[in-house]
């Protein structure tokens, strides 16, 4: 299993599925979340609609599937992430089981390839540094069996150097 770390936008990436930083409404919003409906068209968000409708949204650290629209991509998988909290209401915890979630429903669906954005480091306040921690442990310790490529697509310089440092460390 190979994992990379990419800069730039997600939504532009030929992989069979990039992760969607989503909101509980699944109803798109923004950063991430809104790039990916922009981008993706009215197909990814009427998925959503019929999922939050059987389903009434997604919790934080589950996470659910769709087609990908419009993107590249072959499906889009939407986890949502916890909203920091001090980092005394198990938001560790929940970080990690989106990663996991992701990684099985990608498995459940024989995707080789998946492309995660940088998960609640955003408006959802996640600091940057630990949420790297929690994501790349998440994905070594994933056990494989169809999923063959990872890749990290961070969006800003930060994370970028925070996950690209953590993926060659030796540790």
């Amino acid at each position: 299993m190979k994992i990379d770390v990419l800069k730039g936008d997600i939504t532009t990436l030929e992989v069979d599925a990039i992760v969607n930083a989503a909101n509980s409404s699944l109803l798109g919003g923004g950063g991430v979340d809104g790039a990916i409906h922009k981008a993706g068209g009215k197909q990814i968000l009427e998925e959503c609609m019929h999922i939050r409708n059987q389903q009434g949204g997604c919790k934080v650290g589950e996470a659910v599937i769709t087609n990908a629209g419009k993107l590249k991509a072959k499906k889009v998988i939407h986890t949502v992430g916890p909203k920091w909290s001090g980092g005394n209401a198990g938001e560790s915890e929940k970080l990690r089981t989106c990663y996991q979630n992701s990684l099985r429903l990608a498995e459940q669906a024989d995707l080789q390839s998946i492309a995660f954005p940088n998960i609640s480091t955003g408006v959802y306040g996640y600091p940057k540094t630990g949420a790297a921690e929690v994501a790349l442990k998440a994905v070594k310790d994933y056990p494989y069996e169809k999923v063959q490529h990872v890749i990290f697509v961070c969006f800003d310089d930060e994370n970028y150097r925070l996950y690209s440092n953590r993926l060659n460390d030796p540790q």
